[in-house]
C-alpha cells in the first residue's frame, strides 16, 4: 500500500497568507523527503481559509524543490477555465516535472467561486464533463483541430489560422504517454460519478470527510464502470484519504488530534461540518441517510473521521479500516494547519517510517495466510 498526501488546505483566517504558503510548501517538501508517493493540493478562488487559488501554479513552485514525489492538482476545477487552457498548462507542467505529475479534476464545489465567475446558475457537472471530453480530444489528436461534440459548449479549432511549418496551430501534449494519470475526488456516498470514472479509466480518491462505512460504495461503483467499459478494476488505482494524527504516545495524539480546543484537526472538521451544513451536504458525515442533522455534532464528526494514537494504535485502526472496506492501493494522509509544527512533522515522519512499514508487513502476512 502506497502513502500519499492531500491538503485542501484549511488555515485560520487570521494567519498570514505568506506564512501559510510557506508552510504548505514545507509540508510537501517533507513528504518528498519521507518517501510519500504523491501530494495533492486543492484550490479555491473565494475562500479565506482554503486559500490556494491555483493548485497547478502552487505545485509548479515545488518541482525544483522535490525529487521523487508526484505533484498533483487536487483539484483543477474544470468549470473555472477553458479546457484548452487546462490542457496546455497541464501538458507544460508534465514536461517541467518530467512526468512527476497527476491531474486531479473536479467541477469545483464552492458556490461563491461559481458566483464570482458568473456560472452559479449553470449546470457545472455538465460543464465539467464537456471540458473533460475536450481535454482528452486535444491530447489524442494532431492538427488541424476541429473538435466539436454534440451538445458541448466548447468548440476547438486552429484550422483557419494554422501554419504548421511555422509551428502555428499546434496544441501541446503531455510528457507522459498517452496522458498523465487523472484522479477525481469523491465525496458523496454511492456517488454515481465514480461509475463514469471507471468507464474513462480515471482513478478515484475517496475524501477524508466521508464516513468509512460509505467508502466501499465508491469501489463498487468504480468496478461497475470498469466492467461497463469491458475492463477489470485494479485495486492499486483506489486512493482513500483519512485524517491521521500519529505521535509518540496515545495521550499526546488524542490531545493534538482531537480533544484540545486548539487542535488543528478540530478546527479542520469544525470548518468542514459548517461548510457541509451550509451547502446542504451534511449527509457526508451521516452513518445512514435518515440520521437527524442534530446528531451530527462536532464531537460525532471527530469520533468518526479522525484516526489518532501512538504507532501501534494507528496501525491497528488502519488495518481495521482495510478489513471494513477491502483492499485499496494508497492511503492518503490529510494535511492540517501547523498549530504546533513539531507535532505535525513528527506525525508525518511516524506515518512514513513506522506506521506504513508495519501496515504493509501485516498485509503481506495476511495475504500469505489467505
Amino acid at each position: 500500500m502506497r502513502l500519499g498526501y492531500f491538503t485542501m488546505p484549511v488555515h485560520p483566517m487570521h494567519r498570514s497568507w505568506v506564512e501559510t504558503l510557506k508552510e504548505d510548501r514545507e509540508a510537501i517538501i517533507l513528504a518528498d523527503q519521507l518517501g510519500f508517493h504523491d501530494a495533492f493540493m486543492g484550490e479555491h478562488l473565494t475562500d479565506a481559509c482554503e486559500n490556494i487559488t491555483n493548485s497547478m501554479m502552487f505545485q509548479a513552485s515545488l518541482i525544483p524543490a522535490t525529487k521523487r514525489i508526484k505533484l498533483a492538482t487536487g483539484t483543477s476545477n474544470l468549470t473555472q477555465m477553458h479546457p484548452v487552457l487546462i490542457a496546455v498548462q497541464a501538458a507544460m507542467f508534465d514536461h517541467l516535472a518530467e512526468g512527476r505529475f497527476i491531474l486531479g479534476v473536479s467541477p469545483g464545489a464552492l458556490t461563491s467561486d461559481a458566483e464570482a465567475l458568473g456560472t452559479l446558475d449553470e449546470d457545472r457537472n455538465k460543464m465539467f464533463a464537456e471540458a473533460i471530453d475536450v481535454i482528452l480530444a486535444i491530447w489524442e489528436r494532431d492538427p488541424p483541430y476541429d473538435i466539436a461534440f454534440p451538445d458541448n459548449r466548447y468548440k476547438v479549432s486552429t484550422a483557419r489560422t494554422m501554419t504548421l511549418d511555422l509551428g502555428i496551430g499546434y496544441i501541446a501534449k503531455p510528457y507522459q504517454k498517452p496522458r498523465p494519470e487523472i484522479v477525481g475526488t469523491v465525496v458523496a456516498p454511492f456517488s454515481p460519478g465514480v461509475v463514469q470514472m471507471g468507464k474513462r479509466d480515471f482513478h478515484p480518491l475517496s475524501a477524508n470527510f466521508l464516513l468509512s462505512n460509505h467508502l466501499k460504495s465508491h469501489w463498487e461503483n468504480y468496478c461497475k464502470g470498469k466492467a461497463e467499459a469491458g475492463a477489470e478494476a485494479n485495486v492499486a488505482d483506489w486512493r482513500v484519504a483519512r485524517a491521521i494524527c500519529v505521535l509518540d504516545d496515545d495521550k499526546t495524539a488524542a490531545r493534538y488530534g482531537c480533544d484540545d480546543a486548539n487542535s488543528p484537526y478540530r478546527f479542520y472538521y469544525s470548518q468542514m461540518r459548517a461548510k457541509m451544513k451550509r451547502g446542504k451536504r451534511l449527509y457526508v458525515f451521516k452513518s445512514y441517510k435518515e440520521q437527524p442533522d442534530e446528531e451530527i455534532t462536532l464531537d460525532y464528526v471527530m469520533d468518526h473521521c479522525v484516526i489518532h494514537g501512538g504507532v501501534n494504535k494507528v496501525v491497528d485502526q488502519i488495518l481495521a479500516l482495510r478489513e471494513e472496506i477491502g483492499d485499496f492501493g494508497e492511503l492518503v494522509y490529510a494535511g492540517m494547519d501547523w498549530v504546533e509544527p513539531a507535532l505535525n512533522k513528527r506525525s508525518m515522519q511516524l506515518m512514513a517510517e513506522e506506521v506504513m512499514p508495519r501496515v504493509n508487513a501485516a498485509i503481506g502476512k495476511s495475504a500469505v495466510a489467505a
